[in-house]
């Protein structure tokens, strides 16, 4: 675990670097030393009545553990007790999975919710009234990695095997997409160049014999990679799918308590900034964790750096436009293997957003609403679903995390960790 635990050396030196950049005295505005502005709004008293009423008290939060970048925000939030200090009680489940999660979130035992983009496509499918209001883990790595020895350099590689090489891979998940769309980008033919073998994480990490790469998504990459050992990348997400997490409410709570969701919003925030400045004590609290404790704290420390403070905290912002259009090529791959009932368009993704919490959360801060996502290069010259994807910044090519606050980032003064940063 050596090359991870320089990867998170360089960034908690980045985050530093790029927090001190620019920075002026702290001012006699009130903030918490992570950057939330004083005194914190509590919900209504009639909001707390409503979900007395309704049976969801305390709200019910539903995370995944084995979800980078996602499970810090979750435990934190809770650990740290953000809602609780907007007078809402909570309760946080850990799950194994996004399935799991939409049973819970379907049958409303669960009122907020974290998942991937393919068991969220699953509740759209299914009708379950929820929206999107903050994204997590955005371009969260999922890789095809080989033993290491494997002749194997790069995914066009496996084009004329024979026998078929096997691939080990989560069927009908964000890795079998990613894999057909680079499959079929470099020419490789699924059934007579590769051959999938349904594989769960856990056993993709084995690389047992007899499996000619599989088909991982983080942290399980690094663990087979960077801790085991046993296995090399040889071809990354990146340039066929922007991936991102969603985090969730059912539409209940926006109709009925918008307090409640704005303050669910805020403290999602909060729990990020958090983040940026104690992310070793933020893999602490993931250490302790039950369904963590087998991972290790500098596993969950490199994979907080890289899934939480490497983008600028912009990443969460949901750009309903921009993750409409790329989760729409997932619903049609899905509707064209009949493994949805829906047709899925662009427009009924982009209408699972409600970006008006984010925006008042940023507003608070002083923050800018930005115009794109942050790993976007101004002038990217891509196109969604034209791949493949030009470069853009993510964990295989930023250097140093992302200079936040930079230049237009704040439309006010905005103070973190003892220091005042201007627009």
């Amino acid at each position: 675990m050596q090359k991870g635990l320089k990867i998170s050396k360089w960034l908690a030196a980045g985050v530093l670097a790029g927090l001190l950049c620019g920075s002026v005295p702290a001012s006699a505005q009130s903030f918490t030393q992570w950057g939330w502005p004083q005194p914190y709004e509590k919900v209504s008293d009639k909001s707390i009545a409503w979900l007395k009423e309704k049976g969801w008290w305390p709200i019910a939060v539903g995370w995944q553990g084995p979800f980078s970048g996602q499970n810090t925000i979750n435990v934190v939030m809770d650990k740290e007790g953000f809602l609780a200090k907007r007078g809402i009680e909570s309760k946080f489940q850990a799950f194994a999975s996004g399935p799991e999660v939409n049973e819970s979130v379907a049958a409303a035992r669960i009122q907020v919710g974290n998942g991937g983009n393919f068991p969220f496509t699953s509740l759209l499918d299914r009708g379950v009234p929820v929206r999107s209001i903050a994204v997590v883990a955005p371009n969260l790595k999922h890789s095809t990695v080989v033993p290491l020895d494997s002749p194997i350099k790069k995914l066009a590689d496996f084009k004329g095997a024979n026998p078929a090489a096997t691939i080990g891979i989560v069927t009908g998940s964000s890795a079998e997409f990613y894999f057909t769309q680079a499959a079929e980008t470099v020419g490789l033919q699924i059934g007579k160049d590769v051959i999938l073998k349904n594989m769960p994480p856990a056993e993709q990490s084995l690389m047992v014999k007899g499996i000619d790469a599989v088909v991982p998504w983080e942290p399980t990459v690094t663990i087979i990679t960077e801790e085991r050992k046993t296995g090399r990348e040889v071809d990354a997400i990146f340039p066929y799918n922007f991936y991102e997490g969603r985090f969730y409410v059912r539409q209940e709570l926006i109709d009925n308590v918008p307090d409640v969701v704005q303050a669910i919003s805020d403290a999602f925030m909060e729990s990020t900034l958090w983040i940026r400045l104690n992310p070793d004590k933020a893999a602490d609290l993931l250490a302790a964790e039950p369904m963590l404790k087998t991972f290790g704290k500098p596993l969950l420390l490199q994979q907080t750096q890289l899934y939480n403070n490497l983008y600028k905290p912009t990443y969460s912002y949901p750009f309903a436009k921009m993750w409409g259009e790329e989760d729409s090529r997932i619903a049609k791959w899905l509707k064209d293997r009949n493994r949805i009932t829906k047709s899925l368009t662009a427009k009924d993704y982009e209408d699972s957003f409600d970006e008006s919490f984010m925006k008042k959360t940023y507003a608070k801060l002083g923050w800018k609403v930005p115009d794109r996502a942050p790993f976007l290069p101004a002038n990217w010259p891509g196109k969604i679903g034209q791949l493949p994807y030009p470069a853009y910044d993510n964990a295989q090519t930023l250097k140093a995390p992302q200079t936040w606050p930079d230049a237009g980032d704040l439309t006010k003064p905005w103070s973190f960790n003892g220091k005042t940063y201007n627009p």
